[in-house]
């Protein structure tokens, strides 16, 4: 479950006190007239199955809540009450299947801006991959994946055609375009460097690497696991299984076909670097349409299961 803490314009309080009460799926409701005093009004509290929650956000949002007081969501890791159990079944559908798209919009708004940060562990998990490229060494290669930070913007982007958010989607861009950019630029230095130091080599690049050399070898089975893998990371977002996406990290090559363009393009290596650019943005655009695919799916599947929606009157 959800639980909603409000602070109300007491002028606006009694609708909303009967909106929550009029939803199906709601327990708990709270109100404390007068208790706030940042903005001034009336602090409501309720909790809702995460079923419920998209709709009774948007209506209250309607009220101009959000933008007369305040609206804070936290998921309940555990709750012990029959009346919450109770209301979790009066929900329709299941909470595994629902999408909070505001929650959704917001967290894909963070993971998908520009900082140091997301720059640095881009710059630092390419690093990662060419190293692992060089030796030809698959532990490295599945580490620098799930430090990569792409999927942040990947899914901005997804989510902002979804929602037709123009700012999500040129945020999120950026930070996709910028930080691949960057991440190659110092992995040729951090190349050459490693060249300098006797610690990369032309053989190596040159050698026979069968635990690598297919990211820089694109095929129809790239393309494939890219959806698969955009579907599954969209899916763990919309359904908080952090769990899953780190799997989604580790089973698509982004970062390291960076890598690999990076290391060949300091040895002149034209033709690797093409290829693993080739590489690069054959999964980068798998993971985007089959992200957008399913979130569409899952709205498409949330309004049929609507249809089932009905408020009846809680005392």
């Amino acid at each position: 479950m959800l639980h909603l803490r409000m602070i109300v314009p007491p002028e606006n309080t009694p609708a909303a006190v009967e909106l929550i009460k009029s939803t199906v799926g709601t327990a708990h409701l709270v109100v404390l007239p007068g208790a706030a005093r940042d903005p001034a009004g009336d602090v409501v509290m309720c909790d809702v199955a995460r079923e419920a929650g998209d709709e009774l956000l948007n209506e209250l949002r309607e009220l101009k809540i959000d933008q007369d007081g305040a609206i804070a969501v936290e998921n309940i890791d555990f709750s012990l009450s029959r009346r919450a159990d109770a209301a979790e079944k009066e929900a329709p559908g299941e909470p595994a299947d629902a999408v909070i798209w505001q929650q959704l919009t917001d967290a894909t708004h963070e993971e998908s801006t520009l900082s140091i940060t997301y720059s640095a562990f881009m710059i630092l998990a390419t690093m990662i991959a060419a190293c692992g490229v060089v030796l030809d060494n698959a532990i490295l290669i599945v580490g620098a994946m799930a430090v990569g930070p792409e999927f942040g913007p990947l899914a901005g982007v997804c989510t902002a055609v979804v929602q037709r958010a123009p700012k999500l989607a040129a945020r999120s861009l950026i930070a996709l375009l910028v930080g691949f950019a960057a991440a190659i630029a110092a992995t040729t230095v951090f190349s050459l460097g490693m060249d300098a130091l006797d610690l990369f080599s032309m053989e190596q690049l040159d050698a026979d690497r069968p635990n690598t050399s297919f990211i820089w070898q694109p095929d129809p089975f790239s393309f494939v696991v890219a959806l698969l893998a955009g579907a599954a990371g969209t899916l763990s977002l919309t359904s908080s299984k952090s769990g899953a996406l780190v799997g989604v990290a580790i089973s698509v090559t982004t970062v390291p076909a960076g890598a690999n363009a990076a290391v060949a393009l300091s040895y002149g290596q034209l033709g690797q670097m093409w290829g693993s650019i080739e590489q690069l943005m054959l999964n980068l655009f798998g993971i985007i349409l089959a992200g957008v695919l399913t979130l569409y799916g899952q709205k498409l599947l949330w309004r049929t299961q609507r249809g089932q929606w009905r408020r009846t009157p809680k005392a």
